[in-house]
């Protein structure tokens, strides 16, 4: 092949994994808004679960027992999900820059194949 070939298949190939990166990031976005959207329902049935306990309540001590309950299960529930959408965000940005790998990979080759027919 020719140093034209070369660079031809080399930007064919570039354009290739930008499509696959491009939709990688978009697969990853969806996923983090369906994930978003699923958190916030959840959240407002336990917001609304214990404002329905908390009018049945008889006692002061009942009340801040319950509050505090809540608040250790909205924490705990809070924590999981950043750990899990910390988790989404690190796999889009993985699988978004992969292709780029197979792309960086093939322009080293592509040059180093030029230097040497060059030399």
């Amino acid at each position: 092949m020719n140093g034209y070939e070369n660079v031809s298949k080399l930007g064919k190939e570039t354009m290739d994994n930008t499509l696959k990166s491009m939709s990688a990031m978009t697969r990853g976005f969806q996923q983090i808004a369906s994930e978003t959207g699923e958190f916030a329902k959840r959240s407002y049935e336990q917001s609304t679960s214990m404002l329905e306990k908390l009018t049945q309540v008889r006692t002061l001590d009942k009340a801040v027992e319950l509050q505090s309950e809540f608040a250790r299960a909205s924490y705990e529930n809070w924590m999981s999900q950043a750990n899990k959408m910390a988790g989404l965000y690190s796999e889009i940005a993985r699988d978004t820059y992969k292709p780029f790998e197979a792309t960086a990979y093939a322009t080293v080759e592509t040059a180093q194949d030029e230097a040497r027919q060059a030399a």
